[in-house]
């Protein structure tokens, strides 16, 4: 495991209420790191890096993952949180980062936002 991939488990998965992390490098939209068993397509990368272009849109529109619309229940130039019944993804942005973590319906949505706001809060730190 790589750098990357021990920081996702241990600020997200070992929470025990993120489900599936991965960091997606903004610049050349590349998968930095992922949990274990989750993959994301490159279409499904660039649309998280595309819905932070235009906040407003993505809040009324809605964001499209796993072939579901889910509803945005906070869009602005720095988080994105959308949901598709009782569960959620979770999109935080850095200077060159985005934080992504997934939540089901036995977790609380609440623990995924602070732990993918607070592992993207030491990227900013350290200027990634």
């Amino acid at each position: 495991m790589n750098q990357m991939q021990n920081l996702l488990h241990e600020a997200l998965i070992a929470t025990g209420h993120v489900e599936n992390g991965a960091i997606i490098r903004k610049k050349d939209i590349s998968l930095r790191a992922s949990s274990a068993g989750f993959s994301l397509t490159n279409d499904q990368m660039e649309r998280f890096v595309t819905a932070f272009r235009d906040p407003p849109r993505t809040r009324e529109e809605g964001l499209y993952f796993n072939d579901r619309k889910y509803q945005c229940v906070r869009a602005d130039t720095s988080s994105i949180y959308a949901k598709y019944e009782k569960i959620g993804v979770v999109l935080v942005k850095t200077g060159s980062l985005i934080v992504v973590g997934t939540y089901n319906d036995n977790m609380y949505p609440s623990v995924c936002v602070e732990a993918v706001e607070k592992l993207a809060s030491y990227f900013k730190e350290k200027d990634k």
